[in-house]
């Protein structure tokens, strides 16, 4: 296990009825911007939660931010933000919106254009913030890390600020969701324990069983959702595993790739694929390319997880991968980029910007322009 320094201050609030506990945990005297998406908070009861618990506070609202938040929208944001004289930031929805709000919570404090912390990569001079997640997935709620796109030059960075204050997690939120968007947030959070666990083994037997598990339960509980998402209990699961998923418990002390986030991030910075699904369609190739590096663990990931342990070598990592390909597919989620309208032209623009900014992704580096290329080719049709 390597050295590491560990510390996650989110206090997570988790069950019924808990987006009520706001007003204890906002203090009154603060000037509240509430951020929303596009508006299903007003369908499913949780806008109206969240303004009875902060009835007694001093709040404004910004609504819009798009999946995939864009500069454009939150600009927007940080202007009004700055005009209304904001104190404390809550973001009402899923990841977009928490990332959203943590770059909002960054520019408030910035006085040029907050594309430039962007560009960064990092600011830490942060408006305090809270959430209350309404879709399970990317584990903004309890990390400090975001990604924000640019649409005029149709790029998407990884950008990390403060992590929020506090989280409230209710289940009960995630019952009107989109079949789609849970299939994708199965997704997201499979391939986000995957690119802390798939990478070598015998580096630490703990971190090993904490991902297996979370792995193993998303795949015991994806079928299950499936025939019944008003299941209390299967969705507080899937909260869990979406939050334990990233924030940082399963990274201590262990080597990580996030290559396959990478190649997913130009997926849908230049197509608009919906991240969780270009996800779906990346792992299987960077599985099989890099099946001489990852091998043992791919191996070991088949033996536990997917109850994969018999044959030699090549034919067991061979159907280990399309067994993963196959749980992606059950979920109901596009595997192939030419399903989705990828073209060959969009390759080689992922190639080009990976070589123009010389990239060298996951845990050994191995992953450039051309490695890039090769993992799309195999998942192109």
């Amino acid at each position: 296990m390597k050295n590491f320094s560990f510390c996650n201050p989110v206090k997570l609030i988790m069950g019924k009825g808990m987006i009520a506990s706001l007003k204890e945990e906002i203090p009154t005297d603060k000037k509240i911007m509430i951020t929303f998406g596009g508006g299903s908070v007003k369908k499913n009861g949780v806008y109206e939660q969240v303004k009875e618990a902060l009835s007694g506070h001093q709040t404004i609202e910004f609504w819009g931010i798009e999946p995939n938040p864009a500069i454009e929208t939150l600009r927007q944001a940080i202007e009004l933000g700055k005009k209304e004289k904001v104190d404390f930031l809550l973001a009402v929805g899923g990841g977009s919106v928490i990332d959203g709000t943590k770059l909002i919570a960054a520019g408030l404090k910035y006085e040029g254009d907050a594309w430039d912390l962007v560009l960064k990569g990092a600011s830490y001079d942060c408006v305090p913030l809270g959430t209350v997640l309404t879709l399970p997935a990317t584990g903004s709620e309890m990390n400090n890390g975001a990604v924000i796109s640019r649409k005029e030059t149709k790029e998407k960075y990884a950008f990390y600020s403060n992590y929020p204050v506090f989280s409230i997690l209710d289940p009960e939120v995630t019952f009107s969701l989109p079949a789609h968007q849970v299939a994708c947030g199965l997704a997201d959070t499979f391939v986000h324990v995957m690119e802390q666990y798939l990478t070598k083994c015998g580096q630490s037997r703990i971190m090993d069983r904490w991902a297996e598990g979370i792995l193993q339960t998303l795949i015991e509980i994806a079928p299950k959702i499936k025939e019944n998402q008003m299941d209390y209990d299967l969705m507080a699961d899937f909260m869990m595993s979406a939050t334990m998923g990233l924030n940082g418990f399963i990274a201590m002390g262990v080597e990580q790739d996030w290559a396959t986030h990478m190649i997913g991030h130009e997926l849908t910075a230049l197509h608009g694929i919906t991240h969780g699904e270009t996800l779906a369609m990346v792992l299987p190739g960077t599985m099989d390319v890099l099946r001489e590096q990852k091998g043992d663990k791919i191996l070991q990931f088949g033996t536990r997880v997917m109850g994969i342990n018999s044959g030699i070598r090549d034919a067991r990592i061979t159907e280990i991968i399309r067994k993963t390909e196959e749980f992606f597919r059950s979920l109901g989620l596009r595997t192939r980029l030419s399903e989705a309208g990828v073209t060959m032209e969009t390759i080689d623009e992922i190639e080009r910007r990976f070589n123009e900014r010389n990239v060298h992704f996951g845990e050994d580096g191995l992953v450039d322009g051309a490695t890039a290329r090769k993992i799309l080719l195999r998942v192109f049709e």
